[in-house]
């Protein structure tokens, strides 16, 4: 990684621009052209932990490139100094890439920065990605909506950042339950609880249900199951990757529209390899950067 030639000539000096760009889900063939074209044109790219490291191969050579993505709880750099960077460099004079997973406004705070560059006059750009909400099922054979079973769907996080539920008060899972097709995205270790809740509010415990590890992936998994079983006995799923899980009885249609995940009603599941190959960098240590 090689930080980019100071922009030194008073005649060039300019105010960069940010572009808000969406990974897609993992696969790096499923980031937008446009995403794609920015990413190699960008100056400094700003990127999340779980962005595909092949992607990340593609930014030229002599480009700054930053890992500022956070592991579960544990955040290697704030979100105020991920907004700050924006900033600083786009007042550098550098053109800005913040490669974020699937959408930027998708459960990705894109929203917050967006924000931040807004009131700091920094013009910026939102590029849409593959959001895994959507792109996560579809692969594992999980159409959201079917006629005839499912004409309505929701996205929810099963995580929150430390004091939003008292901002925003705790999910309506009595509204959740009465969704067709329901989404939960960061749903590793809150699965149970997820599925346990849902119960409560009146779900189906034989309601299928559908964890999807490391969506796009090589390695990706699909665990077909119930909510009765998942609240009883969650499957393991490796520690700190990406975990979606769908609810719903279009979860039944993977057994015809993905061969080899089984029935949730079969009562054999596949589980992810604990052993998969953890395709992320180390996090670089960000703090230690500024724009010139």
């Amino acid at each position: 990684m090689t930080t980019p030639e100071p922009l030194t000539d008073p005649a060039s000096r300019r105010t960069g621009r940010v572009w808000l760009v969406g990974a897609g889900p993992g696969d790096p063939e499923l980031i937008t052209v446009r995403g794609m074209r920015l990413l190699q044109s960008a100056d400094v790219v700003l990127h999340d932990r779980l962005v595909s490291p092949a992607l990340l191969e593609l930014i030229p050579r002599g480009r700054l490139r930053l890992d500022v993505g956070k592991l579960g709880y544990a955040h290697s750099i704030s979100q105020e100094r991920i907004s700050a960077l924006l900033v600083e460099f786009a007042r550098a004079g550098y053109d800005v890439v913040r490669l974020k997973g699937g959408d930027p406004f998708v459960f990705g705070r894109g929203g917050e920065e967006a924000l931040a560059l807004l009131e700091a006059g920094i013009a910026f750009e939102v590029v849409p990605g593959v959001t895994a909400g959507v792109a996560a099922p579809a692969l594992a054979g999980i159409p959201l909506t079917h006629r005839g079973i499912a004409r309505s769907a929701a996205f929810v996080t099963a995580a929150s950042s430390t004091g939003s539920e008292e901002r925003t008060g705790a999910p309506d899972w009595d509204a959740l339950a009465r969704i067709d097709t329901l989404v939960v995205f960061m749903a590793g270790a809150a699965a149970p609880a997820t599925a346990a809740a849902l119960v409560a509010a009146g779900r189906s415990p034989e309601t299928p249900a559908a964890m999807i590890v490391d969506a796009s992936l090589p390695g990706q998994r699909v665990i077909v199951t119930t909510l009765a079983a998942l609240a009883a006995d969650p499957p393991a799923v490796p520690a700190q990757r990406p975990c979606l899980l769908v609810v719903g009885e279009v979860v039944a249609l993977s057994a015809l529209l993905a061969p080899g995940v089984p029935s949730p009603r079969d009562g054999a599941a596949t589980p992810p390899d604990a052993a998969a190959p953890d395709a992320v960098s180390a996090p670089v240590p960000v703090d230690a950067y500024s724009a010139p």
